[in-house]
């Protein structure tokens, strides 16, 4: 049974976590094809939350320690099969991104607001135009969400906001994320994101502040959601 974790660093949890399931496996608790508790009793018995250890388990899914089938759940490999990537290369907590970064895009949106000119609008709206013809086309829309959070934050006029916005951004390309987008995104939940710029730029467009705080806000708790939860309800 494994060990609570105790007086652990909160920045980047999952890492921890993924090393004490690893050196379970290592121990020969779990052989290769064995498959491992599911995420609840994980969680219980580490002391953590679900979305860390979900976090821990993609993590070691990436290394080559565990194998994640889809509707069947979380597997040992053989350790011949591990990869030597470190866990400091694969990126921040994908729960921790989109909490930082609804902390900063929220106050981004307020002042887009007050300084949004009707070209600034026009150019948000082709942005959105752009999103549903790759969605319709089956192409990634993500370059065209990137740029609608980055014409947000340039709407600001604040060069400090515009650099952040477009690095926490980027943050979705580093392996961790990029493995959970992987498993979580379809033509289905990009539809459901472009719904909710839509609402983020009606707010813009009506000038209200509050509603558009409130949208965008909603936009990455949800995404959080999709990355987050979808995974789970497919593997746990």
């Amino acid at each position: 049974m494994l060990d609570p974790l105790k007086q652990v660093d909160n920045r980047r949890l999952y890492q921890q976590i993924a090393d004490q399931i690893r050196a379970f496996i290592d121990k020969g608790n779990y052989t290769a094809g064995m498959r491992l508790p599911p995420e609840r009793d994980l969680a219980q018995q580490l002391g953590v939350s679900r979305p860390s250890v979900r976090e821990a388990l993609i993590a070691l899914e990436i290394e080559g320690s565990v194998e994640v089938r889809m509707g069947a759940g979380v597997y040992a490999c053989n350790l011949a099969q591990r990869k030597p990537q470190a866990l400091s290369t694969m990126g921040e907590s994908p729960t921790e991104l989109m909490q930082a970064r609804a902390a900063i895009e929220g106050t981004v949106v307020m002042m887009a607001c007050g300084k949004a000119t009707p070209e600034a609008l026009q150019a948000l709206r082709q942005i959105l135009d752009n999103m549903l013809a790759a969605i319709a086309q089956n192409r990634s829309p993500l370059p065209f969400d990137r740029q609608f959070h980055q014409t947000l934050a340039a709407m600001t006029g604040n060069a400090v906001l515009e650099r952040l916005v477009g690095e926490l951004f980027d943050e979705r390309h580093s392996p961790i994320a990029a493995r959970l987008s992987a498993h979580a995104e379809s033509g289905q939940t990009w539809a459901a994101a472009l719904h909710e710029h839509e609402a983020i730029l009606r707010a813009l467009e009506n000038r209200d502040v509050l509603a558009a705080q409130t949208a965008l806000r909603m936009h990455l708790q949800a995404s959080e959601q999709r990355w987050v939860e979808n995974n789970r309800r497919e593997w746990s």
